[in-house]
């Protein structure tokens, strides 16, 4: 079943509405203990205000924060096994919220 679903993630060739689904999967799992209540300073999604400052850094360097850790934040948000690319793919929900 596996190799099935590679398949058909292949057939929709990352679709952004695909991504963001994923995005929101990785931010409930592993962010939104953190960022759902403003948890130890981290900015609380949707609130534009305490986004702002980070997201003038652009994408790339909010996926650098995250791997590396900031504050009271681990490295990769407490889960080594995330993907950098899962880390983008939560970012990207984070930022989707904010629109």
């Amino acid at each position: 079943m596996k190799w099935m679903r590679c398949i058909v993630v292949s057939a929709v060739f990352a679709s952004p509405a695909l991504a963001l689904a994923d995005g929101k999967a990785i931010y409930e799992k592993t962010c939104a203990a953190c960022h759902a209540a403003a948890v130890a300073g981290a900015p609380k999604l949707g609130d534009k205000a305490a986004w702002g400052p980070r997201t003038a850094q652009g994408k790339a360097a909010l996926v650098q924060t995250v791997i590396k850790g900031k504050g009271a934040m681990p490295p990769k948000a407490g889960n080594a096994a995330l993907k950098d690319s899962e880390i983008g793919e939560a970012i990207d929900y984070i930022l989707a919220q904010l629109k």
